[in-house]
């Protein structure tokens, strides 16, 4: 118990009396031992504690093994930034406490009464104690103590899941805000356009077009309409090109020339395009014509930029889906490389937010995967979310497929996947333990230490291997897995 506690009545228990035997039998863990078995547990300490107190504070060291007889507590964790993370409440019944004196470490976690608490405590003489000449009570602490670690991995594990959707989640509201955001610009600007051609459109209505006038209205909306993409010139090139059509334009006293310039030129419209205009339309008239062509020329480019948003948002989508459904049921084909774009297509806003450059280097013919275990996407999401939280401003994340023949024949082994940075690398000291569940070198509340033992568990699942190597400068992952994958195989029959 720690010294922040404010007021704690504390008796020894001395000889188990008949109140207590009651309440001990209410213990989970305890309940099926005999009167005799839990005469071990007469050396122990009673005490009560009133609500809102410390029991343990996160971080010291352990000293005492304890079991609730009434009332509750909670598990609580300071983050990084100072705030409380409230966990799973302790309810009367439980025994608490074994693992960080068992294994010698700090208490990663405190513990916060909500409940006016009666509690047996062990000091760590006690503890050892019912360890040693209490083979029964032995076996139902350690019992207690494997279901419990089971029970906080697997918060854990949906904690890192959380965490992770948490991300992706964030990463598309980034992918599909860009994409929104343009279509909803070009329709607002098509919205413009129409009237202003309505406008137009009334103002010709008054005049008798001539068969001339109109043929070469026809052929202007022609070209505007089948126009291709111009072949790209430099910006100096396109400068000087939208410079000569504007001033043409101003000395034909045309409106906004220079706001339609860039529009016109964008297709290959130059001053000789516009000079059967000029000819057949007099005054006013020409400007107005010209005004009408460059609000259909610049309608159709805003088709095209809508078109194209919506293309974004439907290959996030399909991505997204490919993300979620990959290796779903026992056995699935997987294609590789699709899985590592679409993961791509998820982290693109980390990239930008970094300026990284991303270097591709995929085979083409990779073979088809036959996948075991599902989420085969979280090892590409978590490799390269470390590569990105590694990497520097602007500096490069290289990813490559490849395949492995076993040597002195034309077989197939493995699908090989590379995915490497140029950031400070990993310390030498940590590098035997990366693999570890919970161990991490990121900041206390940055990282869980889960990711990399996830990757680690679902390459073995699926019959791979996973190595790395790293150095200042450059860090390697590289994911094998067997083409010929005999446990898929196994476990899909």
């Amino acid at each position: 118990m720690n010294n922040q506690t404010q007021s704690v009545s504390i008796t020894t228990a001395g000889k188990i009396s008949d109140a207590l035997f009651a309440k001990l039998r209410t213990v989970p863990i305890l309940s099926s031992l005999s009167d005799e078995e839990l005469r071990c547990l007469e050396d122990a300490e009673e005490i009560h504690l009133s609500k809102g107190e410390l029991l343990v504070r996160q971080g010291e060291m352990a000293h005492h093994f304890w079991i609730l007889l009434e009332g509750a507590l909670r598990l609580v964790q300071t983050q990084a930034d100072g705030k409380e993370l409230a966990f799973a409440p302790v309810s009367s019944g439980n025994a608490f406490g074994e693992v960080p004196l068992l294994s010698n470490t700090p208490n990663l976690v405190s513990l916060r009464v909500t409940e006016a608490a009666h509690l047996l405590q062990f000091d760590e003489e006690g503890f050892w104690k019912l360890m040693t000449s209490c083979p029964d009570v032995r076996k139902a602490i350690l019992g207690n103590m494997a279901m419990r670690v089971q029970k906080l991995q697997s918060i854990a594990v949906q904690q890192e899941k959380m965490a992770s959707l948490g991300t992706l989640a964030a990463g598309l509201m980034h992918e599909l805000n860009n994409p929104g955001a343009a279509a909803r610009r070009a329709a607002s600007q098509l919205r413009e356009n129409l009237l202003r051609m309505h406008e137009l459109t009334a103002k010709f209505s008054r005049f008798e077009l001539s068969r001339e006038q109109k043929q070469c209205m026809f052929d202007l909306q022609e070209h505007a309409l089948t126009a291709k993409p111009p072949v790209s010139i430099n910006s100096l090139e396109q400068s000087d090109a939208e410079e000569a059509l504007a001033q043409w334009m101003e000395q034909a006293n045309i409106e906004n020339a220079w706001k339609m310039a860039p529009t016109l030129v964008s297709i290959g419209i130059d001053a000789k395009e516009l000079q059967c205009a000029r000819d057949e339309f007099q005054g006013a008239i020409f400007s107005d014509a010209l005004n009408w062509l460059d609000a259909l020329v610049s309608s159709m480019q805003l088709v095209g930029t809508i078109e194209e948003s919506i293309g974004r948002v439907t290959d996030l989508v399909v991505a997204v889906k490919s993300y979620a459904y990959e290796g779903k049921g026992q056995r699935q084909t997987v294609d590789i490389n699709n899985s590592i774009h679409a993961t791509l297509v998820i982290l693109g806003h980390k990239f930008r937010e970094k300026e990284i450059v991303l270097e591709k280097d995929l085979s083409a013919d990779l073979p088809i995967f036959q996948a075991t275990a599902s989420g085969l996407n979280q090892i590409w999401t978590n490799l390269l979310d470390n590569a990105i939280d590694a990497s520097l401003q602007r500096g490069r994340i290289a990813i490559r497929t490849w395949t492995e023949k076993t040597l002195n024949t034309e077989h197939v082994d493995n699908i090989c996947i590379s995915i490497s940075d140029h950031g400070s690398g990993i310390p030498t000291e940590c590098q035997a333990h990366i693999f570890d569940p919970f161990y991490t070198t990121k900041a206390v509340g940055v990282g869980t230490g889960i990711g990399l033992g996830i990757v680690s568990r679902i390459v073995e699942q699926n019959g791979g291997t996973i190595r790395f190597a790293s150095e200042p400068g450059k860090t390697e992952f590289v994911v094998r897995l067997p083409v010929d994958n005999v446990q898929a195989q196994t476990e899909a029959v």
